[in-house]
């Protein structure tokens, strides 16, 4: 099986790489591909592969303009950090995601999917299969992501633009909401539930401790293990550390 893997994220593609291989050992992977550009010129020269890996936002754009561009006849598995509105259309249409991280388990799930999609329909069909999925999740909603939380402030109530947060920080299972004056308040969500209600252009979970507005980042230093070490406005007394595994992943989100 020939596939082509579409995603700006080094780390990512190489990860999607080598679970592909412990799946299909022959495999013959091709790319990553960085950009909606680059991916376009690629296709326009290579279209013979028999599958495509495609990650919704790229470095120059979303993907989606390169099916404007380029007539493509090879069947996508879309891979999406946070577009939840693409989620339901993939659904509707049976033609898989893969949400990131990409687990094991779902992208057995997702080749099997495929395989049975390829003994079902010509290539032909497979293309005007596509084209109708791209003009269904083209039509969907952008996602609305949350832009002010109510907090309590003493007996009363209070909202916070999030254009006013630094950042949320966790201690003791308790969720911090750090305002850029420093002013602090405990807000009822877990990390995991703000991931899925702010926006990713602007917030960034670096550990399991923190979730970062780019205005907080005041300095990025190198630190040991090819770590990196942030230090925040508002400051806070305990370093900040991102992971060998996500410093990649957050240099690209501060790159764009």
């Amino acid at each position: 099986m020939k596939v082509l893997i579409i995603e700006d994220e080094e780390l990512a593609a190489k990860r999607l790489s080598q679970m592909l291989i412990g799946e299909e050992p022959g495999i013959e992977i091709h790319g990553p591909i960085d950009t909606v550009k680059n991916a376009i010129r690629h296709l326009k020269e290579v279209s013979d592969y028999d599958l495509i890996f495609l990650d919704i936002q790229l470095a120059d754009g979303r993907s989606f303009s390169i099916f404007e561009q380029v007539s493509i006849q090879t069947p996508v598995i879309f891979t999406t950090a946070y577009d939840e509105y693409a989620v339901k259309a993939f659904e509707l249409n049976s033609v898989d995601y893969l949400l990131k991280p990409i687990q094991q388990v779902k992208l057995k799930a997702s080749l099997e999917k495929f395989r049975k999609l390829r003994e079902m329909f010509a290539r032909d069909s497979s293309s005007q299969f596509l084209h109708e999925l791209m003009s269904t999740l083209r039509s969907q909603p952008a996602t609305i992501y949350q832009n002010r939380f109510l907090v309590y402030k003493g007996d009363s109530m209070i909202p916070v633009n999030v254009n006013e947060i630094a950042y949320f920080f966790a201690e003791d299972k308790v969720v911090f909401l750090v305002r850029n004056d420093g002013t602090r308040f405990i807000i009822p969500y877990s990390l995991e539930e703000l991931e899925n209600k702010l926006d990713p252009a602007t917030f960034f979970r670096v550990n399991r401790q923190y979730i970062l507005s780019i205005p907080s980042i005041r300095k990025v230093h190198h630190h040991f293990n090819y770590k990196l070490k942030i230090e925040l406005s508002p400051p806070v007394d305990e370093d900040v550390i991102i992971s060998k595994s996500r410093t990649n992943e957050f240099k690209a989100w501060m790159n764009r």
